[in-house]
């Protein structure tokens, strides 16, 4: 026997452990410690971490073609099936009565996407070719699936970084935004109150809604068909009444099922040698730009319509026009309350909320159909 061959294979997992792996498996151990004792967006930031450290571990065959997280990635991610199932939950939990109720709401929903495509540009600027300098700037939607269905058709490579800032910032909303709030409206604009008179949307309007919004959007731009038609699915799931059972499922066990597979699958792409460069840090650094400006013009354009309005908006909905739902929504409402307790515009800022997370399935269409067409 020989045993010097014996002790290489037992030892292999210690002779190809690197630095690089020590500090991702770190990272991967401050993800899920976000997740456990900050509770910033656990049932992603958790598994996320967990299959970090298990990408990091050498010679365990889990992230190769026939490995576990392997077979995770061509069924999940090349597929595009997971951010697609995910989308069907998110439909199906988003009540979009607030909008229908408010159409003008749209308009917050287009302006919290400008930071989509001033990132884009800075990143062309900065090197970065078009399909990635695209990826890149869907970060600044803060809406994970769309930002995965993205870098998975423009560029698979950036993909693990592009979705851990998108899911990261996502649970960092309640650090980042409000210093803006504050810092781009004065305390008598944020105590501004917002008369709401509930607008009792028919059923048939809120079941037509799905069914015309997929066919509008589809025609408009066919590359955010696969996103706003799995999101339009969900709804009427909801808003039909007839298939409870899989209203149920698509809310509960459909996306926490595929929420689960979807954060291990992205965790196994944070090998040290793919995460731990410049590009990385570059992506980081330009997500969290494209994530202040969406944030800061939908403020300026909140504040725009307060003055237009004579004082009856509150610009704060405006930064709930990024998508994020419900957080951004519920955030923005919030901080009004800080400023007075009974100042409620919650149902104002869920209106430019949902109004956001079409914008940024929109704004990911136009990018996919911008870069495929230049490059």
């Amino acid at each position: 026997m020989d045993y010097t061959q014996l002790i290489d294979d037992l030892l292999k997992g210690i002779t190809h452990f690197t630095l690089g792996n020590g500090v991702m498996i770190l990272i991967g151990g401050m993800l899920i410690t976000l997740a456990i004792v900050k509770q910033y967006e656990p049932v992603l930031l958790l598994p996320i971490g967990f299959g970090c450290i298990l990408a990091n571990i050498p010679m365990t065959g889990m992230t190769e073609g026939n490995g576990l997280f392997g077979v995770l990635y061509k069924a999940g991610i090349d597929t595009e099936l997971f951010p697609l199932l995910i989308f069907v939950g998110v439909g199906a939990m988003i009540d979009f009565s607030p909008l229908l109720a408010q159409p003008k709401m749209v308009l917050l929903g287009a302006a919290g996407q400008f930071g989509i495509f001033g990132t884009l540009i800075i990143a062309t600027l900065l090197g970065f070719p078009l399909n990635e300098a695209a990826s890149i700037g869907v970060i600044g939607a803060i809406d994970g699936p769309t930002s995965i269905f993205v870098a998975s058709k423009l560029a698979p490579s950036l993909l693990a970084p592009i979705a851990v800032a998108a899911y990261s910032y996502m649970s960092l909303i309640p650090i980042i935004q409000p210093p803006l709030m504050k810092l781009l409206t004065t305390r008598a604009e944020r105590r501004i109150r917002m008369a709401y008179a509930p607008k009792e949307i028919s059923k048939k309007t809120r079941i037509l809604f799905p069914i015309i919004t997929t066919i509008v959007i589809g025609i408009l731009v066919p590359e955010a068909t696969p996103l706003i038609s799995m999101l339009m699915l969900g709804n009427l799931l909801r808003e039909s009444g007839v298939v409870e059972r899989l209203n149920k499922a698509a809310q509960n066990e459909i996306v926490n099922i595929t929420t689960l597979f979807l954060g291990l699958t992205i965790g196994s792409t944070m090998g040290a040698q793919s995460f731990l460069n410049r590009q990385t840090i570059m992506i980081l650094i330009l997500g969290l730009l494209a994530f202040v400006l969406d944030t800061v013009a939908g403020l300026l354009f909140g504040k725009l319509l307060s003055v237009l309005s004579k004082r009856t908006i509150n610009p704060l909905i405006g930064a709930a026009g990024i998508s994020a739902f419900p957080m951004a929504g519920r955030l923005a409402a919030k901080v009004a309350q800080d400023e007075d307790f009974e100042n409620f515009i919650l149902m104002h800022a869920m209106g430019a909320n949902t109004a956001g997370q079409l914008g940024s399935v929109m704004a990911g269409g136009i990018l996919l159909a911008l870069a495929t067409s230049l490059l």
